[in-house]
């Protein structure tokens, strides 16, 4: 493949493209454009992405080849955190919810946001088999980051709403207990499986579904989500009790 000179892009168009090589019966064509986080963040942000148009089976993730030049000042954890929403004194007094909604429904800070996991996990050595979300938040970010991994998706939900047969595991709350279900089928022993929530709190929900994987033959290799609060507790117990390696975007202090 020969160097060929960057050349600037607007409005995240691609002001150059050049065929170089066919693959597949499809023509490879050699894409410049600006990262979308680029233009907020007011720095020069170049990416060099392989594409192959139509009639090829090679997902848009493995084709991925990141080249950056210079790399913005400003990172990507910074950009994410400005987007999300903290809402005082909800559910109860003296919480401070961490409201994610803006950051789906900006569709740059959107694109950021899926973009941050999907490169973690594109290389070989980190890409999961199948991604499993979290009700109900952990869906909305799981199926986008399977389908982008070009991996299978499957939902962990509350008891009683998944229709076929299911393995059960109940963990404690604050004040009583709850109990998330996961259909038998839903992976096979030895699928390397991602865990995605939104949110990790005091962990209960992610180990549980952990521990509905492993019931399955299935080994997590990595729980995910955006938001830490670890003065809550629930990645030290993750991390240290139940040996799960994680992967997260933003933490806050406090509630």
């Amino acid at each position: 493949m020969s160097t060929l000179d960057s050349i600037a892009v607007r409005d995240g168009r691609p002001a150059w493209i050049a065929p170089i090589g066919q693959k597949n019966g499809g023509l490879i064509t050699l894409f410049e454009y600006l990262c979308p986080v680029a233009p907020a963040l007011g720095q020069a942000h170049w990416v060099t992405k392989l594409f192959i148009p139509a009639c090829s089976s090679t997902s848009r993730a493995q084709l991925r080849r990141f080249q950056t030049t210079p790399m913005y000042t400003s990172s990507v954890n910074d950009y994410l955190r400005e987007h999300i929403r903290t809402v005082p004194d909800w559910p109860a007094p003296g919480v401070q919810f961490r409201d994610i909604t803006p950051l789906l429904q900006n569709p740059k800070v959107f694109r950021v946001l899926i973009d941050a996991f999907v490169h973690r996990y594109m290389d070989a050595d980190k890409r999961p088999d199948v991604v499993a979300g979290l009700d109900a938040r952990g869906f909305i970010l799981g199926a986008v980051i399977a389908y982008e991994l070009n991996v299978g998706f499957v939902p962990i939900r509350k008891k009683g709403k998944l229709p076929f047969t299911t393995v059960e595991e109940t963990y404690e709350l604050e004040y009583g207990s709850a109990t998330v279900e996961l259909h038998t089928d839903a992976v096979k022993p030895g699928d390397k499986v991602l865990l995605i929530d939104d949110l990790i709190a005091t962990g209960g929900t992610m180990m549980a579904g952990k521990k509905l994987l492993e019931k399955l033959g299935a080994t997590v290799m990595e729980g995910a989500a955006i938001v830490d609060l670890p003065e809550l507790g629930g990645s030290k117990l993750l991390t240290e009790t139940g040996k799960l390696p994680l992967f997260t975007l933003v933490d806050f202090a406090g509630h």
